[in-house]
């Protein structure tokens, strides 16, 4: 077994106990590789020493000073101890205090001088003090405390010196082993440290210059191997045949569309033709903003497929807005002779038997449904075109598991969470994007009104209105239940609709739908809500993607500033798809200026993409995406947003790389090869 591979309890030397060992593996800690990949996720600088009059209260400092008198130990009761001495320069004097460190009586020596480093406190007049500072003698070597320090991740039961005396010892014993994963080329061309001293320098700086050497090198690579996974897996997609789409005839379909495509639509659909006559299977994102009109562009696709001979399926979110696509798709396609059906979870035992006899004979032409496509009953006589509606929110191997009910169909994936380019190359590495920027005439334009809490009973006399005029409106909040622990006021949508419904507006009808209701119950209330039978719904987010409500013209959210901008983008698009003129009202909570700035921002623009930008620079790509559904690898030290310079340099040089090896076969990328089979096999059911 490498030295890299072997568990951190072999570590020779240190004290690494059963508790300890356990608050490792609680950070994901379990070899000796994911200790040295571990990096300092930030850094002292303790390297300047100042005069005693000079220190920054407040702040922490380092300080030169000579012990003034003996340490005094006091036990103040069981469990406390405190050790107190006093330390003076030229210029001034300083009170050090150390809790529950007795040792420290004996390691002080009076009239010697130590550097000390310290948050520094002044109280009135008093003079200034440090308390529990790390210290060490004048002109002592090693340098411990007067260097640049890295700061590691914690949890209980570990402390910065025990994960630093961990680092160092693992990389004594594992230092040569580290892989060289950028052929020496690269290294060349782009002026790249090597590995030991990158490593050795992004856990113990020998200056600011070094650090930001290893950095560079670090996040260059990670970016690189990441760019190379993604290029290797597309050319091993680009091995595979499929079905192919020649000659696409769309006359009749352009003819019963009830508007003209724009050119963006127009734009993607050349696309999608051109990839589905190719020689490989077509794996292609179309993402648009809300109301772009993403399924006129899906259904132009469906219907390429349909009259070439090859069956369809198209997989949606919900079963609402499944029914919502079979509605309108079979409305549009069964007059040009498609035959449309419907497979979800809960139709009857009977109907889906039906459903899935005629998907199996190759009756049903295009198919739309849930996860309930994925089942293993349901069988394809020839799935050529795979659609998944609403990417982010399906499991990426849900969508593979469709793939499989077809010979290497084409898969068209959709997404209205408008994603910057260089990201979405990223995101979806594995697909070619295709992006629908502008919005069909006729759009309804939505006021966006910021208020505080002085304006509330002025929007609920709002609501009321929009209803006594025969509308109906949303009112999101950010939680479920109350939280105790949350004292900033949070609207929880239990309580709260309940208040609207008992106190505020007993009157109307107001339903509640969240995450955690059966998901019978959840489209009880989104159909009721669809169909007229509620005046107001109160929501969490489940609805940011969901039924189009003509009708809903007002769309209220609680604390905005709880919610990234890409969220609130979302939810106004829930209103203002009819013919009535729509508002968006966000209350600001406890906003503070910066989140303010935020919102106002958001009140100016209807751009998703412009909005998608700000949220990433400022929520990064972790809450921008979500969890695991992003089709991103965890990364260790490279920002998508804060590197987006060197994230280019890396796609381009990988690019280079797999154009000339595309299998990495090149024994000077065997290294690099095993660190992207590594990625693949770590992220299955990640990468998109």
């Amino acid at each position: 077994m490498d030295m890299l591979d072997r568990e951190i309890s072999e570590l020779t030397g240190l004290r690494i106990g059963e508790q300890r060992l356990k608050a490792f593996h609680k950070l994901g800690i379990v070899t000796l590789r994911d200790l040295v990949t571990d990096f300092p996720r930030a850094y002292d600088d303790r390297r300047e020493a100042r005069l005693i009059s000079e220190a920054v209260p407040g702040e922490a400092n380092c300080v030169l000073a000579t012990v003034g008198e003996p340490p005094r130990l006091s036990r103040i009761r069981k469990g406390l101890d405190i050790t107190k001495t006093f330390v003076f320069d030229g210029m001034g004097r300083m009170d050090v205090t150390f809790f529950n460190q007795p040792y420290v009586k004996n390691l002080l020596k009076t009239g010697e001088t130590y550097y000390f480093y310290g948050r520094v406190e002044r109280k009135g007049t008093y003079r200034p003090q440090m308390q529990n500072p790390v210290f060490e003698p004048e002109g002592s070597e090693p340098v411990t405390t007067r260097r640049v320090v890295p700061l590691y991740r914690l949890t209980a039961g570990l402390s910065q010196k025990m994960v630093m005396s961990a680092v160092r010892r693992a990389l004594e014993l594992c230092g040569d082993e580290l892989p060289e994963q950028l052929p020496a080329a690269v290294r060349e061309r782009y002026q790249l440290a090597q590995t030991r001293f990158a490593y050795e320098n992004i856990h113990a700086p020998r200056d600011l210059e070094s650090l930001e050497l290893a950095r560079r090198r670090l996040i260059f690579e990670e970016l690189f191997v990441l760019s190379a996974t993604l290029a290797f897996m597309r050319s091993c997609q680009r091995k595979k045949s499929s079905f192919r789409v020649e000659n696409a005839d769309l006359t009749d379909f352009y003819a019963a569309l009830p508007f003209r495509l724009t050119g963006a639509q127009s734009r993607a659909v050349a696309e999608i033709l051109r990839d589905m006559a190719g020689d490989h299977p077509m794996s292609r994102l179309v993402q648009g903003d809300v109301g772009s009109g993403k399924t006129a562009v899906a259904a132009a696709a469906a219907y390429a497929c349909v009259k070439a001979g090859y069956q369809a399926a198209f997989m949606a979110p919900t079963e609402i807005l499944a029914e919502q696509h079979f509605k309108s798709l079979g409305k549009l396609l069964g007059p040009l002779g498609v035959r449309v059906d419907l497979l979800t979870g809960g139709l009857t035992p009977k109907a889906k038997r039906e459903a899935q006899e005629r998907l199996r004979l190759g009756q049903t032409q295009l198919v739309i449904g849930t996860h309930a496509l994925i089942s293993d009953k349901v069988e394809f006589a020839d799935l050529a075109l795979i659609i998944a509606d609403e990417q982010h929110r399906f499991g990426v191997q849900q969508r593979a598991a469709l793939s499989d009910k077809g010979d290497t169909p084409h898969v068209l994936v959709m997404s209205a969470t408008p994603i910057p380019r260089t990201m979405a190359l990223i995101v979806y590495g594995d697909l070619d994007v295709s992006v629908i920027d502008e919005l069909p005439p006729g759009r309804q334009e939505i006021d966006t009104i910021l208020v505080g809490e002085d304006k509330r009973r002025r929007v609920y006399d709002f609501i009321r209105a929009q209803v006594a005029e025969g509308r109906q409106a949303f009112i999101v909040c950010p939680a479920v239940e109350e939280n105790e622990e949350d004292p900033g006021g949070l609207k929880s949508v239990k309580e709260y609709a309940r208040e609207l419904q008992e106190k505020i507006f007993p009157d109307l009808r107001v339903a509640l739908v969240h995450g955690k209701l059966r998901p019978a119950e959840k489209n009880a209330a989104m159909e009721d809500f669809a169909a007229g039978r509620t005046d107001i719904l109160v929501a969490t987010t489940v609805i940011e993607v969901g039924v189009d409500v003509p009708n809903a013209t007002l769309m209220v959210v609680e604390n905005a500033d709880r919610f990234g901008l890409s969220q609130l983008h979302q939810l106004r698009g829930r209103v203002g798809r009819g013919e009535h003129k729509s508002y968006c009202v966000l209350f600001k909570g406890n906003a503070g200026e910066t989140a303010l700035e935020r919102l106002r921002a958001f009140r100016k623009t209807r751009d998703g993409f412009k909005i998608a930008e700000e949220d990433l620079a400022i929520r990064g790509p972790g809450d921008f995406f979500g969890s695991r559904q992003s089709g991103l690898p965890d990364m260790t030290i490279a920002s998508f947003t804060a590197d987006i310079a060197l994230l280019k340099t890396a796609q381009e040089a990988a690019r280079e790389l797999l154009t000339a090896d595309p299998a990495l076969e090149d024994p000077e990328n065997a290294v690099l090869r095993e660190s992207v089979m590594r990625m693949i096999e770590r992220n299955k059911g990640t990468f998109n």
